[in-house]
Parts: C-alpha cells; sequence; structure tokens
C-alpha cells in the first residue's frame, strides 16, 4: 500500500459515511482529491454541511473541495432522511462546529466529468451512498466511464439479507435507476456489499482502543466517533441483535479500494432490477453456467474483517 491513490469519495454523509471520509482524510495512502454530496441518509443540505464540519473537524477547512450533488433520485421520490439510523442531522446528532467552506459553484455531476477528464485513468471513484451524481455525470460525458481508474461502489447484495427490503439494500434501492445506469455502463465497477460490511464490524473495545492510544491530534474525532455512534449502535442491537457492535459498512469500500488484499472477489454478469416492489434496487445475478443477462461486474464475497478494521484504526493511531 505504499502507492498514493487519489480518491473522490461520493457520500450522503451520515454516520459510516463520516467514518469513511475520516478515515480517508488520516490514511497515508490516501490522496482525498474530493467530496461529493448527495440524499439517502440525509438530505443533501444536511450531507453537504456534515461533509463541510467534518474537514475542519480534522482541520482540513477549504484544503478539499466539496461538490453538493443531487437532491432526489433520478425517477422516483426521494422517501427523507432515516432518523432512526443516522440521527436527526445525519451525524448520530454529534455536534462539531460549523466550517466557513463553501461548496463548489458546480454540481457534482459537473465535478466527476472535470476530474475524469482533467486526469484519466488516475482517479478512484467511492461511491458510498446513492449513484445518482454519476449517473448524471455519466448522461453529460459517456466517455468518462473510462476515465476513471476503477469505481468501487458500497451498495446491494449477492447471498447475504437485504436492509431495506428481503434482498435489496439502501443505497441501491435509494435510486433503481441510477444504479442500473452505472452497472449498464463501462466503469469498471468493484461491488462492496452486505455480503461483506456486515461481517466487519467496529466495537465499543476499538473505541476505547482509540482513547488510550490515539494522538492528541485527534482526541475531537475520538470525541465525535463517540458522540455519534451511539444512535447507530442502538439501531444495530435492535434491528440485528448486534451486541454493542455496528457494520463498517462504508469505511470498508475506501478500504477495498486501497487495499483490494483484505477481500476475495467473484465475477458475475448482473443487472438491477428497476421495478417497485420488493424487488426494487436488487442486483440480479446470473449465476448460471452459460450466463447472459447483465455485463461482468466484480463482488465481494469473503472479507479479512480484523485486518480490515485494523488497517482503519490504524490511520487514527
Amino acid at each position: 500500500m505504499s502507492q498514493t491513490h487519489r480518491i473522490i469519495i461520493d457520500a450522503d454523509t451520515g454516520i459510516d459515511d463520516a467514518l469513511a471520509i475520516l478515515y480517508a482524510i488520516h490514511a497515508p495512502e490516501i490522496k482525498l482529491e474530493g467530496l461529493t454530496t448527495t440524499f439517502g441518509n440525509t438530505d443533501v443540505d444536511q450531507a453537504t454541511d456534515n461533509t463541510l464540519r467534518l474537514l475542519k473537524l480534522c482541520g482540513k477547512e477549504t484544503e478539499i473541495p466539496v461538490a453538493k450533488g443531487a437532491a432526489g433520485p433520478l425517477k422516483r421520490e426521494y422517501e427523507g432522511p432515516v432518523v432512526n439510523v443516522h440521527g436527526h442531522n445525519g451525524i448520530g446528532d454529534a455536534v462539531i462546529p460549523k466550517s466557513d467552506q463553501q461548496p463548489l459553484p458546480v454540481s457534482a455531476a459537473e465535478f466527476l466529468v472535470r476530474m475524469a477528464n482533467d486526469n484519466p485513468g488516475e482517479i478512484t471513484l467511492v461511491m458510498v451512498g446513492r449513484m445518482t451524481n454519476l449517473a448524471l455525470a455519466l448522461q453529460m460525458d459517456p466517455s468518462i466511464a473510462r476515465k476513471f481508474k476503477k469505481v468501487v461502489i458500497m451498495g446491494g447484495t449477492v447471498l447475504a439479507p437485504g436492509n431495506v427490503t428481503p434482498v435489496s439494500e439502501a443505497n441501491l434501492w435509494g435510486d433503481p435507476e441510477a444504479a442500473a445506469a452505472v452497472f449498464e455502463s463501462e466503469v469498471p465497477l468493484t461491488v462492496v456489499g452486505l455480503d461483506v460490511t456486515m461481517k466487519t464490524r467496529l466495537t465499543y473495545e476499538h473505541l476505547h482502543l482509540l482513547d488510550r492510544k490515539a494522538p492528541e491530534r485527534n482526541k475531537a474525532m475520538v470525541q465525535f466517533l463517540h458522540d455519534s455512534l451511539g444512535v447507530y449502535f442502538d439501531f444495530y442491537r435492535q434491528s440485528n441483535y448486534f451486541a454493542e457492535s455496528c457494520p463498517l459498512h462504508d469505511p470498508l469500500a475506501v478500504l477495498v479500494a486501497v487495499n483490494p488484499s483484505l477481500v476475495k472477489t467473484q465475477t458475475f454478469k448482473a443487472t438491477i432490477d428497476c421495478g417497485h416492489g420488493l424487488t426494487a434496487g436488487m442486483i440480479v445475478t446470473d449465476r448460471r453456467a452459460r450466463a447472459t443477462e447483465g455485463r461482468d461486474i466484480q463482488f465481494c464475497m469473503e472479507v479479512d474483517a480484523d485486518r480490515a478494521v485494523g488497517q482503519m484504526l490504524s490511520a487514527w493511531l
């Protein structure tokens, strides 16, 4: 991991998005080229405000550009924030100082088009929310599909249960048409879904390790983790019977982007269901001997969870 990875993170900045962003800011192997925001865990205005506040918390105010993105799905209605999962402000009701930094005067889609065209083959895009911004960018300039080094998404599931319907995960369910546009494009896509994220968990024991070992410069960030994660731990205790732990959905996508050895992948032909019932946003993988439906996409199916959590924590110690 000595290579420097130039990364853009596209996020609907809730609790696990915040963890992903904080890791990317502190990881020495990452050069964070920008942050784009969208709707999902919270509305796009709150997600943008949260993102700017996180940069200020880390002393990076004005150093990393932020572009505000889509406020809703391509064709559907936005269902609204998930307060029971991410709190009223998207970051577990944690209070951190407001930033004076302003978003860029261009949309997230325009920023993605510009960065892909200006840096062909250099940028890794990590998408940890709805895929609306990339779908809009592809509408503006289809050629950018071949100009990202890779696109890593947190979303979907192949074999694990869904988290919105029995078979659908929130990011793809929230805008199936955008997900379908990305899946049908030529972007070099790696899917980090519930098959691996639900097995990769942060615990209170990990937070206590940070309490003891994190350097003084990271103490405010560690306090933010305590303040924000209570809501998240409570949700997963009630929904999944997790004992004082939560999955690292969005951070794992960033971790895999810079260290693919953390996971084992399989390639399946796959499509997105754009219906309106229980299968809306479902990833349909064609696992027949002679698969014909969809295009080849790389899916993460197994994970070295302990090593992944250790890699994330090491950036803050």
